[in-house]
């Protein structure tokens, strides 16, 4: 026996490697022949055995030895798994640019809120969300986006905030979700997951082909000011469409007002839910803007509709809102919009002369192939570029065609990570 602690804890610690090299079934000394070959009183053998016991490693029965127990056999060891070495150059699409989060003004925000905020935020949350980051993010959708609420849910993200919106229409008996084909598969499987059935619908250069959308479907997920990943905007004649398609089935249109703080063309055009509220449900989100990791969406309702589920940290909450208030956020936009803008047209330059797409807003763009696109994919991996196959996202193969993100690529990286696709696309 040796190390710290009683005499019996010290033998079980030392009983317990023993036993692990022994087969089952192996008798143990007993408690008196043991206590006297380590010198030690009977009842520290008794106490260890009846810890082994307890634990299992021991088998103990009245007139008989105390035996080895092996409840099943010893793992096999494990193979080390190889982890693939992250690209050098990260050209997916999903990510801001997380090397200019905001951190200082952030921390100036949450710092504020835990110096003060009453006591009573620090008790049980309201699962709708904080009313101030409620009301503060139904000004900022008015002033923005052009949508007409006074009141929005708080929730982890746009994901989120689907998953939600999906049980509430189960429960409503919606049980079909028309999705956008090529679209979010996260989205789609998030749908999916609920219990939704999915129904893909086109998408062609003006968005949503609302004509395709299944008969007996009353809830459609669109990207209308930004279309994911095509980059496609809703035009005039089918948002009519929709909104036609939503009163004449009683539907839901669910919104997802992807980049549309990041339009480099013109002025992003205003929500489809400020046209008709009572029949959209508008998402968004602060992933694109300044991080995933904050968990920190958003949901405006119908009048008439009810979520279940909880809402993120009320000091995120209102650190939000104490940033959204103070014009931090509106200035955070407004350096990110000509950041981006930047970059992406050197990346543009870089790659040359090539057939591009979905270029004048949001964080991605599509590069078209004349050549197999999986293909290309496992070249540029080889040569540390990672980049997405358009099929990625889509239901059936189409067209080769890569969708390049470059809100996350660091700006003196550009020409490289360019010059390597070009030759993994050569």
């Amino acid at each position: 026996m040796s190390g710290s602690g009683p005499k019996h804890d010290q033998l079980a610690r030392a009983l317990r490697r023993a036993i692990r090299g022994l087969e089952d079934g192996v008798a143990v000394p007993p408690s008196r022949q043991l206590a006297a070959d380590l010198g030690c009183s009977r009842w520290v053998v008794t106490q260890a055995y009846a810890q082994l016991v307890a634990e299992g490693y021991l088998a103990g029965r009245t007139g008989s030895a105390t035996r080895v127990r092996r409840v099943a056999s010893e793992p096999a060891p494990r193979t080390p798994v190889r982890r693939e070495a992250p690209p050098r150059y990260d050209l997916a699409p999903g990510l801001p640019d997380l090397r200019h989060f905001p951190r200082q003004r952030w921390a100036d925000a949450v710092r504020e809120v835990l110096t003060t905020v009453p006591h009573a935020d620090f008790g049980l949350p309201d699962r709708g969300g904080h009313p101030r980051l409620r009301r503060t993010l139904a000004g900022y959708l008015r002033r923005v986006r052009g949508a007409e609420t006074h009141d929005v849910l708080i929730c982890g993200g746009v994901t989120d905030g689907v998953t939600r919106v999906c049980r509430a229409l189960l429960e409503k008996g919606v049980t079909r979700l028309a999705v956008e084909d090529p679209g979010w598969t996260r989205l789609r499987r998030a749908a999916a997951a609920t219990g939704m059935a999915i129904d893909s619908v086109p998408v062609d250069g003006e968005g949503i082909d609302v004509d395709r959308i299944p008969r007996g479907t009353r809830a459609v997920l669109v990207t209308p000011a930004h279309q994911f990943p095509t980059g496609a905007v809703l035009s005039p004649r089918r948002r009519v469409e929709l909104l036609t398609w939503a009163r004449d089935v009683d539907g839901l249109i669910l919104e997802d007002d992807y980049d549309a703080e990041f339009r480099y063309d013109r002025r992003p055009v205003g929500t489809v839910q400020g046209t008709d509220p009572a029949r959209v449900a508008l998402f968004g989100s602060v992933s694109k803007t300044l991080s995933p990791a904050l968990g920190l969406g958003w949901v405006a309702l119908p009048p008439q509709w009810t979520l279940s589920g909880h809402a993120p940290p009320v000091v995120d909450q209102l650190a939000l809102a104490g940033f959204v208030e103070s014009g931090g956020y509106d200035r955070h936009l407004r350096a990110a919009r000509l950041r981006y803008r930047a970059r992406r047209d050197r990346l543009v330059d870089a790659l040359g002369p090539v057939r591009l797409s979905g270029a004048a807003a949001g964080l991605h763009l599509v590069l078209h192939l004349d050549r197999d696109a999986a293909e290309v994919t496992k070249r540029a991996r080889a040569k540390g570029v990672k980049v997405a196959d358009l099929d990625d996202y889509r239901e059936a193969p189409g067209e080769p065609a890569l969708v390049l993100g470059y809100g996350n690529l660091a700006d003196n990286a550009v020409g490289t990570a360019a010059r390597l696709l070009r030759e993994a696309a050569g």
